[in-house]
């Protein structure tokens, strides 16, 4: 491919235990493509086990990027992303590249845009907070359809922290969240890539969801959670909300059984495996399904 061309993108998506990154590393080592992570918790150098990373032999066979490449108390977010993507698509100047992952939000803003939105300052986002506690929701959703009536209409019942999200965007920028989303532009060309998901039938994710947490155990699963206890992270940081941390820490600090904190870690497995496939069957209805 010459410099300049779009570059030759395979998208793979699913939900954990699908088998999906077998398929990348299937992909690229017949075409030579190099695999780049689109998963969130696999982006944490402390998650090697419980974030289910490719290990050194699969590393060998084909080239990884953007694996273990975030510190657990440097949290990333989906801009941060997007961004060391398009520096890495950039440098690989159209070679080809398969980006595989779980972590759907990745995959949209790629595909259809990331609103540039300003950060909301700590304070205004602990007023607007009060204002929801102090009002109830229904009160607060009437204040909110005044200034973002799309947002208001479009957010399910109970869902207070989307709810306080497009209020305190609405009223420090004085835009309407929607109309910040509504104003995006995808950041790779629809001819430049193509889409598959990967969507086991429900039964069979659900019990490679329960052996791989097995696995993980005896791989060391524990020690890694040890290891995050013992760097004192605050509890609000995204890699210690990572499936299996709490539920193995609740071992580790003797709340629990080790039999217990596995099937703790199993349930909560599945029941991330199960948003994520609802994620991708309504959010990518035109992709492939494998």
């Amino acid at each position: 491919m010459s410099q300049g061309e779009p570059a030759r993108l395979t998208l793979i998506g699913g939900p954990t235990a699908s088998g999906k990154s077998a398929r990348a590393l299937d992909l690229a080592e017949r075409t030579g493509a190099v695999i780049i992570n689109a998963d969130s918790q696999q982006l944490y150098a402390e998650l090697r086990v419980l974030s289910a990373r490719p290990d050194a032999e699969e590393e060998v066979r084909a080239e990884h990027r953007l694996y273990g490449v975030a510190a657990g108390d440097d949290p990333w977010s989906v801009g941060r992303w997007v961004r060391a993507v398009q520096d890495l698509l950039d440098e690989l100047d159209g070679w080809p590249a398969v980006l595989v992952g779980g972590t759907g939000l990745y995959f949209t803003a790629l595909t259809k845009g990331l609103a540039d939105i300003p950060p909301v300052p700590e304070a205004v986002r602990q007023t607007v907070e009060s204002d929801y506690d102090r009002m109830g929701e229904e009160a607060f959703r009437r204040w909110l359809a005044e200034l973002d009536a799309e947002a208001a209409a479009r957010i399910e019942d109970n869902d207070r922290q989307r709810l306080i999200r497009a209020m305190a965007v609405a009223t420090h920028t004085g835009r309407a969240l929607s109309d910040w989303q509504a104003d995006t532009r995808p950041i790779l060309t629809p001819e430049s890539w193509t889409g598959q998901l990967i969507l086991p039938p429900r039964e069979a994710l659900y019990a490679a969801c329960d052996a791989r947490c097995a696995v993980m155990l005896e791989r060391g699963a524990l020690d890694e959670v040890r290891a995050l206890m013992d760097q004192g992270l605050s509890p609000a940081l995204p890699v210690m909300k990572a499936v299996g941390v709490r539920e193995l820490a609740a071992h580790l600090r003797a709340e629990t059984s080790r039999e217990a904190a596995l099937d703790q870690m199993r349930q909560a497995t599945r029941n991330y495996a199960k948003r994520q496939l609802t994620w991708f069957r309504n959010q990518m209805p035109d992709w492939a399904r494998v």
